[in-house]
């Protein structure tokens, strides 16, 4: 099994990083006084708040903003600022034998997809396809915060994943799974392929979801994963929410799972609230699940952190 970060309690440090591109000052500082409500202290990285276009800071700064807060003994968790683009090009500057020796609660969603899936892959940690540091304000659904704290700040085990009770899970292609989550946005995902840094789908379960993209341009994304034999050996599909993903050549989202993903005859689970949604679940990347799609549940089956 991956390794369990530290579990998150009052009074403890999280160190913010940006680490794609970047995030105006003021809603940086907003978003700070929301986790110090919480109870949280919090440490900057010396580039938080760079600007240089469409990324933050070089490549090295980034990745050194980002382990400073694995090699200081006070951060015990590191929430990104945002995604957007960029994350890819820090981790070939990532230590990852140092990040393997300090495991810190990594979490985000976005671009921070390619972080969390190297950091499973490349040091064995469980991370959280979670909140970013942007989420942490006033109009945030106390579902977000309460599935964030829940995975780490608790314990819980067996637990089961589930939506807000508006948004049904629906499965699609029946089968009974267990086995680690991999995966996140689906444009970072294709962004790894053919890189040192791909993800490894072998007896996973995959998680896609994303945002602002036509259904033709997910097509292609989902259509080079199944070239990429990206399917062809994972133990089951869970597709997210494609959040105002508009219909393209009068097909939907929905067509696309019915046309495309159905017929990979993998267990497949739709419809989960993650990611770019108003919703968020708290998805740990790593941690072994059973994704059970006769019964329609989703189960992490272990603590995703410890004492």
């Amino acid at each position: 099994m991956a390794t369990k970060p530290q579990i998150l309690r009052p009074g403890d440090t999280v160190g913010i990083v940006t680490l794609g591109s970047p995030l105006y000052e003021n809603v940086i500082n907003a978003r700070i006084q929301t986790l110090q409500n919480f109870g949280l202290k919090v440490v900057l990285g010396k580039y938080v708040y760079s600007y240089n276009g469409y990324l933050a800071a070089t490549e090295q700064q980034r990745a050194s903003d980002l382990m400073d807060m694995f090699k200081n003994p006070d951060v015990k968790a590191i929430i990104p600022s945002r995604g957007g683009v960029g994350v890819a090009g820090i981790i070939p500057y990532l230590d990852f034998s140092v990040i393997a020796q300090n495991p810190k609660i990594v979490t985000g969603y976005s671009d921070i997809t390619i972080l969390l899936n190297a950091l499973y892959t490349l040091a064995d940690l469980i991370t959280f396809h979670s909140l970013l540091l942007i989420d942490f304000e006033a109009t945030t659904p106390e579902y977000n915060f309460n599935q964030f704290f829940t995975a780490t700040a608790t314990l819980t085990s067996p637990r089961q994943l589930e939506n807000p009770p508006e948004i049904p899970l629906i499965s699609r292609v029946p089968g009974n799974v267990t086995g680690p989550i991999v995966g996140g946005n689906l444009t970072s995902f294709v962004d790894n392929l053919g890189t040192p840094f791909e993800v490894d789908t072998k007896g996973k379960i995959i998680l896609i979801e994303d945002v602002h993209e036509p259904v033709n341009t997910i097509y292609r994304y989902i259509n080079h994963l199944i070239l990429a034999g990206k399917f062809k050996d994972c133990a089951g599909i869970i597709m997210g929410e494609c959040s105002q993903c508009v219909t393209a050549y009068d097909k939907s989202y929905d067509d696309l799972i019915d046309e495309v993903m159905v017929p990979l005859n993998k267990p497949l689970m739709t419809n989960l609230a993650s990611g770019h949604g108003k919703y968020k679940m708290a998805i740990p990347i790593g941690a072994q699940a059973n994704l059970n799609t006769y019964n329609n549940t989703l189960t992490v089956l272990e603590p995703t952190v410890h004492i």
